[in-house]
């Protein structure tokens, strides 16, 4: 009788400490707290929405007087961009209704992106003006002629050549004229070039009708362009030199 009394007193011993021991041990898959299979679902930061979150490459200046290649604006219907000297009085019922993108680490510039407003009657069209730091260019050439022929030269097998370069005068400025268009989409494309700055400046109209856009370049000659904002400065502003900052 007390021989079988202890042998219970033992198991319910060993019992009691298996169960004390199942208790403080640790599992052996623990919930984990971050990865993929994460058991915490409750992300600390949210991310926004709706925003470019990595910024990208920028230009800035030491002051806020300085002009910046991107500073461009259009104010009461008026393109100005005092970098590279540009004043455009825009066509009526014409807006700029998008920023362009923050400038690329290759030195490539959006000034402006205009068109006619959304209520505009008459055909549509697109007036993109954009600026290449030569001291950065991927593309071979150092002048402006060089990046318009290239673009010629390079043009996928879907594009025609509706117009080799051609020297041309805009707001009696020396630029190069080519244009291209798509026998598919039905769309044309004039391109203006010239260097301001050590920069190529490129004024791009594309429209289905082509008779707007022959207007379109005939009112560019209303285009203020300083003089002293030549190929390579110089004047009040200061002359580009490779290397020099």
């Amino acid at each position: 009788m007390l021989s079988r009394f202890r042998r219970s007193i033992v198991v319910l011993t060993a019992a009691l400490s298996l169960l004390s021991w199942g208790q403080s041990a640790k599992p052996r898959n623990p919930a984990r707290n971050g990865g993929d299979f994460s058991d915490n679902v409750q992300s600390p930061t949210k991310v926004p929405t709706g925003v470019i979150l990595v910024k990208g490459a920028w230009s800035s200046a030491s002051d806020s007087v300085t002009p910046v290649p991107e500073a461009g604006n259009v104010t009461s219907n008026i393109f100005t961009d005092q970098y590279f000297g540009m004043t455009y009085a825009l066509p009526s019922d014409w807006e700029e209704k998008y920023k362009g993108p923050p400038p690329s680490d290759s030195g490539r510039y959006v000034l402006a992106q205009l068109r006619p407003v959304d209520t505009f009657k008459g055909a549509r069209a697109t007036i993109l003006v954009t600026a290449q730091d030569m001291f950065f260019n991927p593309l071979p050439g150092a002048h402006a002629l060089d990046l318009i022929n290239y673009s010629k030269d390079h043009l996928q097998a879907d594009y025609k050549v509706e117009m080799s370069p051609t020297p041309t005068r805009i707001a009696d400025r020396p630029f190069t004229f080519f244009a291209y268009w798509s026998p598919i989409a039905e769309l044309h494309w004039y391109v203006l070039a010239t260097e301001i700055r050590c920069h190529t400046v490129e004024i791009v109209l594309s429209s289905r009708d082509t008779k707007l856009l022959e207007n379109l370049v005939l009112d560019l000659n209303k285009m203020k362009l300083t003089a002293e904002a030549g190929p390579a400065g110089g004047g009040s502003v200061p002359v580009c030199l490779k290397d020099y900052a």
